[in-house]
């Protein structure tokens, strides 16, 4: 079993519009990234997902606030040539803004979602996508010793959340499978009603949750919650 470190890195908040929140006000939400500290000999570092990408129509739409990602793993003591290898939960531009400042890493990602964001008009900012360097994906897999990949599409069709196996327990980086903690634990206590016999109608849940569970997962952390969730 892997002893790989998971660090949470702040990069910032915008403002989500009161038309996309489904609440009917706008919702300030954190831009979140995570840092693991690979358990071998080169002390290797991933980095999962990059902070916003920067265009002036996304910026007059969402607010944003920006923590500069070379700053923002300065104050953990990381430099960006640290980073050895980078995935991005998606490629919508609030998760993949700094990889330009990653060129020349192995970037994983799903090949339905790299398609769609060079394709989709008005997916993501183009200049994000341009390199090179991606490891694509069709579906779920390994990348490093304890380092899973699992597809948990929703948010978009290619999104993928990050198991980091631990002598202490899994953590799953859930990216914006869901948007908060709470509907997180409301899809997994739906499953569990399911499994346990309750009668319809229930909550459909996503399929991948099914995937998900085998890892016994002790922690889920969220690109744009704060809250982590446990059993």
């Amino acid at each position: 079993m892997s002893d790989h470190e998971v660090l949470r890195i702040d990069l910032g908040w915008f403002v989500r519009p009161a038309e996309e929140t489904g609440t009917g006000s706008p919702r300030v939400e954190p831009c979140l990234a995570y840092v693991v500290r690979l358990d071998r000999a080169d002390g290797g570092l991933l980095l999962f997902d990059t902070g916003m990408g920067s265009d002036p129509e996304v910026d007059a739409h969402y607010r944003p606030q920006r923590q500069p990602l070379r700053e923002a793993l300065a104050a953990h003591g990381i430099r960006l040539d640290e980073v050895t290898h980078v995935s991005n939960c998606h490629l919508h531009f609030d998760h993949c803004g700094g990889n330009p400042l990653l060129a020349g890493r192995p970037v994983f990602v799903q090949r339905v979602e790299l398609e769609a964001a060079r394709t989709t008009v008005d997916y993501t900012l183009p200049r994000l996508v341009e390199d090179d360097d991606h490891v694509v994906l069709d579906g779920e897999a390994q990348i490093l010793p304890g380092l899973h990949l699992v597809p948990t599409p929703g948010h978009t069709d290619g999104h993928q959340s990050l198991v980091v196996e631990q002598r202490d327990g899994t953590v799953v980086v859930a990216g914006q499978s869901h948007d908060t903690a709470s509907a997180w634990s409301a899809d997994v206590l739906s499953r569990r009603a399911a499994r346990e016999g309750a009668a319809p109608p229930l909550p459909t849940t996503p399929g991948w949750l099914d995937r998900i569970a085998e890892f016994d997962p002790r922690r889920v952390v969220f690109a744009h919650d704060h809250s982590i969730w446990v059993p």
